[in-house]
């Protein structure tokens, strides 16, 4: 495996082959990706038809990573993500039947849909890499990866995600229509009679493995960062907590979670280390979902990415 500065040939591989298949978000493939070779989870914004399934089984595809899906709903309940003990009347004993959240890619499709005891079956294993059944602790994969949906537009029937599940998420990625000329090309590509969501005739085999993406993980404290960026990186998050505009801004947390998302993005671009750019361009999908604006702000038209946006234009950024 290469280290920081020169595995971008290897995972660049990777990346082109998402933006091949999710055509026209290529900023959302490296967000995604960043997110993943950080180690965090992500949250999914956007409307259906986007690709967010696709995104998810194409990424498990290319890392050779186990995936599975839960479509959650107002009547899931936390065993049904967890998993729960059973009596087996052939050894006359309780034996643990997993559920699907033991598995290295997880989607969790629409999650706002379903109550928040069922949503707070994630929070130990997003932080943890654990779930605790019936007082017993079990581990998940090391590569466990949480990738959330939600839709912006439908809110009846839907519960908001409160604020503490949402800090378990490193980022929040919006994924927005694609460009005329990008869904052109997935039109034309259908009517070519390929189907892009056949991802296994797509990606005939992976092209990097799980060893691979730990071992980047394990190397990720080598992109060095030099005090003056992570003064920056402080600065920032410091700023979202306007009194006049802001009813809860970022924590220390968040300023942990922009330095690693900055690392592990300077380490895919191929850098040995992180330059003002890389907090930038990870900035708002960090700390998107971590920024509360007042209602009043709410009501003037603010929103957390153009407050955010403004953070950035103000403050100097280091030379």
């Amino acid at each position: 495996m290469e280290g920081p500065g020169t595995m971008q040939p290897s995972m660049k591989r990777v990346q082109d082959a998402m933006n091949r298949i999710i055509l026209g978000q290529k900023q959302v493939t490296e967000q995604t990706l960043t997110c993943f070779v950080a180690g965090g989870h992500v949250l999914l914004e956007g409307v259906p038809g986007l690709g967010k399934t696709l995104l998810a089984k194409t990424l498990a595809r290319l890392v050779d990573a186990q995936f599975r899906r839960i479509q959650f709903t107002p009547d899931l309940l936390p065993s049904d993500i967890v998993g729960t003990h059973i009596f087996n009347a052939k050894i006359g004993q309780f034996s643990l039947h997993k559920g699907p959240i033991f598995t290295e890619i997880l989607l969790a499709d629409e999650i706002n849909r379903t109550p928040p005891k069922s949503q707070a079956a994630l929070l130990e294993a997003m932080e943890e890499k654990q779930v605790t059944i019936d007082g017993v602790r079990n581990l998940l994969p090391d590569l466990f990866f949480v990738m959330a949906t939600q839709n912006p537009i439908e809110y009846e029937g839907t519960y908001p995600l409160p604020e503490t599940q949402l800090d378990r998420f490193m980022m929040k990625i919006i994924i927005d229509y694609p460009s005329a000329e990008a869904e052109l090309a997935v039109v034309r590509t259908y009517a070519n009679g390929v189907d892009l969501h056949n991802v296994d005739s797509l990606i005939p085999a992976p092209l990097t493995g799980k060893k691979d993406i730990l071992e980047l993980r394990r190397d990720m404290p080598k992109v060095v960062i030099q005090d003056d960026v992570l003064g920056y990186i402080q600065r920032i998050t410091a700023e979202t907590r306007d009194a006049v505009y802001v009813q809860l801004g970022a924590s220390t947390r968040a300023a942990v979670a922009l330095l690693k998302a900055a690392r592990a993005l300077a380490s895919l671009r191929g850098l040995v280390f992180v330059t003002p750019d890389e907090v930038k361009d990870m900035a708002l999908p960090v700390l998107r979902h971590r920024v509360i604006l007042r209602p009043e702000a709410l009501i003037d038209g603010l929103t957390p990415d153009y407050f955010l946006d403004n953070i950035l234009r103000r403050i100097p950024v280091p030379r």
